[in-house]
């Protein structure tokens, strides 16, 4: 199966006031073939730390079972409790080891779940980027790879001129705001 390049978005939310504008909006990326949700999983975790899971997914049941659940195994969350995450993890490392690939041994890659603050929740959604399939293709072609990605923070625009400071901070606030 060919796969455009895929993302792990975590957002975060103090109280949570879902009425499906996230999902729809999602929907209508996918209908588009924009993105593609993998998979998500909603994770809420109380004053104490503990954490509950919820799968989420607009992936048709076909897709569903061709990916499985992705994202818990990514940041180490089993479905299926201890065991499912074990099971996983074993699977992961085996099929790792044997294409000569170090999984998740980046020193910098950061504890999804620690970052999550305590008593809020977190929609875990990882994304196929369907539209840069063709541009990833013809960079390869090329003989370019990737170096490095990251979001720019609005505030980083302003020294380039492409926002005013007070659009830099509307759109930081939009961004990081626990409202």
């Amino acid at each position: 199966m060919a796969i455009g390049p895929v993302q792990l978005i975590v957002l975060g939310f103090r109280h949570p006031d879902f009425h499906g504008e996230i999902i729809a909006e999602l929907e209508r990326l996918r209908q588009n073939d924009t993105v593609r949700v993998i998979d998500a999983l909603a994770v809420y975790k109380d004053a104490d730390g503990n954490m509950a899971v919820e799968h989420l997914s607009n992936l048709t049941e076909q897709e569903a079972i061709e990916l499985g659940s992705k994202v818990g195994a990514l940041v180490g969350l089993g479905i299926e409790g201890e065991k499912g995450m074990a099971a996983g993890a074993v699977l992961g490392g085996a099929a790792a080891a044997e294409h000569g690939v170090a999984v998740f041994d980046d020193p910098q890659a950061w504890d999804v779940l620690e970052d999550i603050p305590p008593d809020s929740a977190a929609a875990l959604i990882l994304i196929e980027h369907n539209w840069a399939v063709p541009l990833r293709d013809a960079i390869a072609r090329a003989g370019g790879f990737r170096i490095g990605d990251a979001f720019i923070s609005p505030f980083d625009l302003v020294g380039i001129g492409l926002v005013s400071a007070e659009e830099a901070k509307e759109l930081a606030d939009l961004e990081t705001s626990a409202a």
